[in-house]
């Protein structure tokens, strides 16, 4: 007992370590957790042989992102995805598997071997690349999207690489190698014994359950469960699901991660998939974190200490080959610029599922041990450097196309919310900072792709995008939205963009910003419920400051500044009407001029009388000033 405790604190102690650090510095988590495995692994030995054993409890972390992932897509919208998914996926394994089966031909290895690496290498990590695009708010972008579908068709391939592989046995290994050999990882595989036809049936029956369960008999249970107003009790049903769903796909020899995903669509449309997420999400990033950190402790440097160039040429070349393989794809089905750069990059990489494929070649006796090691550094290298890549993404791709992306197709946007802001700039940005910090989700919408870029990174979900074009609200959400807060930078544009939402949406509530006082009654007369002028709340405040570093009470000069304010909004009514009465050429002439010199003489009598007779009847109009109100003025 006491082994595992101080295994389980070196294992936390690591990556409480590293992680902040890698963050800190820009490399992300999935290189922090790499990098805590390399250190208490390899590097100090802290951790040794029970490293096998903890990963393939830690693959459960994949397991429960894959069920998270399809609770976000509704069946529809799979059945949308399907071009690219057997397009870009089906092309994606299908070269990347030839390619590098040929290339193990062409070292002398049998043709069985060779499809088997094939196979596996071919397979990308869809553990970090998800998480990655998750952190920085990549997944919505064309080239995430694409990513994704290629990632989705990999797992859901899985399936028939792991039928295919008993088929590719050598008689020579099985004859020098014993049963015990495997590591148990599938060893309870109920249908193994079973002939083709009946275990085709069994497993396809395990499918109709699952989803014949989820359909039918997960609503009323996570009812029953709800009811007894116990969080630990949904937890727990939450958990029974996802491991239920794994162990029956394990049973009859199919990917648990595919199971889970499967089950995830079906609950997609369920009233209870945000509690679902919500009680699995943490048990999903602990694992994921603890199976990076197995990856990085075992990765056997003595291997590679015997033949480094031989181990990073060979994780070079299948980072190159895929890479080459996937910017080709990239063009072919015209995901463009940085986009295609997103796509060729993340996707690069060998995976997590290559793993699962070499322990289950080796149980099978399609590869021979002393090959094992060297694949499994391969692939564990190539996760390791993955990050790197997302790097040289953000510095070195992003700064070549910000400016030049014009042509760019909009984000996909995968959320509706019943706020809409459109644009996050120096204004946008500090009302969404408010919203989402209050716990109100939004759905954020800006055409600048370094804005963009720049709201990802810093953790806020933000969708590129012409935010004056019909579909794209319409795939935000309009119609379903209650509230549009218009915060573009093109004053001509945001008057259109309210003319036009007002006309379509007559039940939406519109907010504007404005860039002065005749824009501000532009907008109004466009449609727009609340218009604020940008600088107008600012200049207040410091204007206030200025009386009070003038000698005037602090108290007084609130009372000035709430007169100031409120005679200002009376005004700002009147000059509105005025402004509507007129014609477009006189809006701006000496009548105009003439009104505005008459509101001010009008404030400034107000500001000079106010208070004077001692007996107004405002707030705070009989109320003294608060204990110690001057404090924090006399100390600055």
């Amino acid at each position: 007992m006491t082994v595992y405790l101080i295994n389980a604190f070196i294992y936390l102690c690591a990556a409480v370590i590293t992680v902040p650090l890698a963050k800190r510095l820009g490399l992300g988590s999935v290189l922090g957790y790499l990098i805590a495995g390399v250190v208490i692994g390899p590097v100090t030995g802290l951790v040794g042989s029970e490293t096998v054993t903890l990963q393939h409890f830690a693959e459960f972390g994949v397991v429960m992102m894959l069920f998270l992932v399809g609770l976000e897509l509704e069946p529809r919208m799979l059945w949308s995805m399907r071009n690219r998914l057997l397009g870009l996926g089906g092309l994606q394994v299908g070269l990347t598997s030839a390619i590098f089966a040929g290339a193990a031909l062409l070292f002398g290895l049998q043709w069985q071997i060779a499809v088997a690496i094939g196979l596996l290498l071919s397979l990308s990590s869809t553990a970090i690349v998800l998480q990655t695009f998750s952190e920085r708010g990549l997944s919505g972008t064309p080239g995430g999207r694409s990513a994704f579908s290629v990632l989705l068709f990999q797992d859901i391939a899985v399936i028939p690489m792991l039928a295919l592989i008993p088929l590719l046995a050598l008689p020579e290994l099985a004859a020098q190698q014993g049963d015990s050999q495997g590591d148990g990882h599938q060893e309870m595989i109920l249908v193994s014994g079973l002939d083709g036809w009946l275990r085709a049936l069994v497993v396809l029956g395990a499918i109709g359950l699952v989803v014949g369960a989820g359909h039918f008999l997960s609503r009323p249970l996570f009812r029953f469960v709800a009811q007894a107003g116990l969080r630990e009790a949904f937890t727990a049903a939450s958990l029974a699901l996802v491991i239920g769903v794994a162990a029956l796909m394990t049973l009859v020899g199919l990917s648990p991660a595919l199971g889970t995903f499967l089950a995830g669509v079906v609950l997609a449309n369920s009233e209870f998939r945000h509690e679902l997420e919500a009680n699995i999400e943490p048990f999903k990033g602990l694992l994921l974190g603890l199976f990076f950190i197995t990856v990085g402790a075992g990765i056997d440097f003595g291997v590679l200490t015997s033949s480094p160039g031989t181990i990073i040429g060979l994780t070079l070349g299948v980072m190159l080959v895929k890479a080459l393989v996937l910017l080709g794809l990239a063009l072919l089905f015209k995901v463009r610029r940085s986009d295609g750069w997103l796509f060729t990059l993340s996707l690069a990489q060998a995976g997590e599922f290559g793993f699962v494929l070499l322990s289950f070649s080796l149980q099978n006796h399609v590869l021979p041990p002393d090959l094992a090691p060297v694949l499994a550094l391969v692939v564990g290298l190539s996760m390791f450097l993955t990050p790197l890549l997302f790097i040289a993404y953000e510095k070195l791709v992003i700064p070549r196309y910000v400016g030049s992306d014009e042509e760019r197709e909009a984000d996909h946007i995968e959320e509706q919310h019943p706020i809409i802001i459109a644009g996050v700039g120096r204004f946008g940005q500090i009302i969404n900072r408010l919203l989402t910090a209050s716990n109100i989700p939004t759905v954020v919408l800006d055409q600048d792709v370094g804005q963009v870029q720049n709201m990802r990174a810093t953790g806020f979900t933000t969708y590129y995008g012409d935010v004056t074009r019909p579909e794209l609200l319409h795939t935000a959400g309009i119609e379903q939205a209650s509230l549009l807060v218009v915060a573009i930078d093109e004053p001509e544009a945001a008057v259109i963009l309210v003319e036009e939402v007002r006309r379509e949406y007559p039940h939406l509530t519109i907010m504007a910003r404005a860039f002065d006082r005749t824009h501000c009654y532009r907008l109004k007369h466009a449609g727009a419920d609340y218009v604020v002028i940008e600088t107008y709340h600012s200049a207040l405040a410091m204007a206030a400051q200025a009386l009070r570093s003038n000698g005037m009470h602090p108290f007084r000069v609130d009372q000035l500044r709430a007169a100031f304010d409120e005679t200002e909004a009376r005004g700002h009514q009147d000059m509105y009407a005025v402004w509507q009465e007129e014609s477009e050429g006189e809006r701006s002439g000496k009548s105009y001029h003439d009104r505005y010199r008459q509101l001010h003489e009008v404030m400034t009598d107000i500001m000079q009388s106010h208070r004077d007779d001692k007996h107004d009847r405002s707030e705070r109009g009989w109320t003294p000033p608060p204990k110690g109100y001057t404090d924090d003025y006399e100390k600055g």
